[in-house]
């Protein structure tokens, strides 16, 4: 019964010392994803906007590569965000 009793306390403090680490990493591990998912859709989302102005200011036409050009970074970055997120869901998972 003793022994039991050990194994059922080293389980609860191994959980408790787990959700204490993750509670530590939680607010900078949350400002970082922020930042990085701000900056996967941003960046695209810019060099889609000026790769279109350039389209249009050197190939004047009706339609506006930028505004497409814009739309497609955006997507490209949603994607890419939303891939990344998801590894890091899988690492969350994999480590509980």
């Amino acid at each position: 019964m003793g022994e039991e009793f050990s194994r059922q306390v080293s389980r609860k403090e191994a959980r408790k010392l787990k959700a204490k680490g993750r509670q530590r990493q939680g607010v900078w591990f949350g400002l970082g994803m922020f930042g990085l998912i701000g900056w996967s859709v941003a960046l695209p989302a810019l060099a889609g906007a000026l790769l279109g102005a350039w389209i249009d200011r050197t190939w004047p036409s009706r339609y506006s590569w930028t505004l497409m050009l814009l739309l497609g970074g955006i997507i490209l970055g949603s994607l890419n965000a939303w891939h990344w997120v998801g590894q890091e869901h899988k690492k969350i998972e994999k480590d509980q």
